[in-house]
């Protein structure tokens, strides 16, 4: 299965891979697709380049690429301890309150408490970029749709693609104008942040908008051979798949054995929730005990980004060290119905490549 991505991005099937696992996004690159690592966790540019240290060595000479939070017009930051100042004594007592109420424990003494993640922060974002193009990557995405255009301007000099995500296909016309490379056309069903359009009307809109000029993937929703075909029947040049991937034995490797993985094996596909709870802009989570405390009348609305991912940061390593599968904060899309076991990447690849030659051929003999 080729598609003028693989020839584009130097692969040889149309699939590529988001995940916050090094160890994922090698395994998908050396299957045959893109492994795209997430960056956002990474508080430490030395420590991003460290891992970037470890894919250039672990992916077979194959092409990976990063993916960023960045928005395309530069915010005004505040030091760490000013936006600690802003976040409301009434927030910081309802998570407090909330936890308790939910019997997460505190953290052990002896267990720092980590900081906020600040992979949200556009000063952050900016040396995870700096860090990327000491690599060999062959692409960066940005979530927040198309980067600063010296961010584009810099990654082109150094030869590498732009990728960014959109939810309508207003924004895909914008990006391509400020000279994004492949735009990820991602749909309502998606986990993580995503918009109001589902993947089944989105993909073509855009597809219309600027497949001519530009490759399109299709994410959300994506977790079969089946969908991928569907996905190259509506226009798209290939898949962008983000949840499915947390069900595998690399994504353990990396953040181990944990809660996470089993509350995802167990949750059928309407048990995702769009909320602003984890990062101040609409996202999808599996919906669990803590999902549903932000629902109730007294919970505060969530705060803009980054103060709700400041908030919420040993919340969620206290969840996290917990290991109760009804209140890990995980986003995921609402492909988790089909995610029913923990396999290796290259089992999940073969199955995806084997299926949707099926359905070609299944199609072919209908027209």
């Amino acid at each position: 299965m080729r598609t003028a991505l693989c020839d584009r991005l130097g692969i040889e099937h149309p699939i590529v891979g988001f995940t916050p696992s090094e160890h994922v996004a090698a395994a998908i690159s050396r299957a045959g697709g893109l492994g795209v690592l997430g960056c956002v966790r990474f508080n430490d540019a030395a420590e991003l380049d460290a891992v970037l240290d470890w894919m250039d060595e672990n992916t077979g000479g194959r092409p990976y690429g990063v993916d960023v939070v960045m928005p395309s017009t530069v915010p005004a930051e505040a030091a760490d301890v000013d936006l600690e100042a802003m976040i409301p004594d009434e927030h910081r007592e309802f998570v407090r309150r909330t936890l308790t109420a939910l019997g997460v424990p505190e953290l052990p003494d002896d267990e720092s408490k980590g900081d906020a993640v600040l992979g949200w922060l556009h000063s952050v974002a900016r040396s995870h970029v700096d860090v990327a193009l000491k690599h060999p990557v062959k692409l960066i995405a940005n979530a927040l749709g198309s980067p600063p255009p010296d961010v584009i301007g810099r990654a082109h000099e150094h030869g590498v693609l732009v990728a960014a995500l959109a939810g309508k296909a207003e924004h895909a016309r914008r990006h391509v104008d400020e000279g994004v490379d492949i735009v990820v056309a991602q749909g309502h069903e998606a986990g993580g942040h995503t918009g109001e359009i589902a993947t089944m009307v989105l993909v073509p809109e855009i597809v219309d908008a600027v497949g001519e000029e530009v490759p399109v993937l299709a994410a959300g929703g994506i977790g079969s051979g089946r969908q991928v075909a569907a996905a190259l029947a509506l226009g798209a040049s290939g898949a962008w798949m983000g949840s499915y991937w947390l069900a595998t034995k690399e994504y353990a490797m990396t953040l181990g054995e944990s809660a996470m993985q089993r509350a995802l094996l167990a949750a059928g596909s309407s048990d995702t929730v769009r909320t602003r709870i984890y990062t101040g802009k609409p996202a999808r989570l599996l919906k669990t005990r803590w999902t549903d405390a932000w629902s109730e009348q007294d919970a505060p609305s969530p705060l803009p980004m980054p103060l709700q991912n400041i908030l919420v940061s040993e919340a969620h390593q206290r969840i996290m060290r917990s290991d109760d599968p009804e209140v890990v904060s995980m986003p995921v899309g609402q492909i988790v119905g089909r995610m029913n076991a923990v396999r290796g990447v290259d089992d999940v690849m073969r199955s995806l490549l084997r299926e949707a030659g099926e359905t070609f051929t299944r199609l072919d003999g209908i027209r």
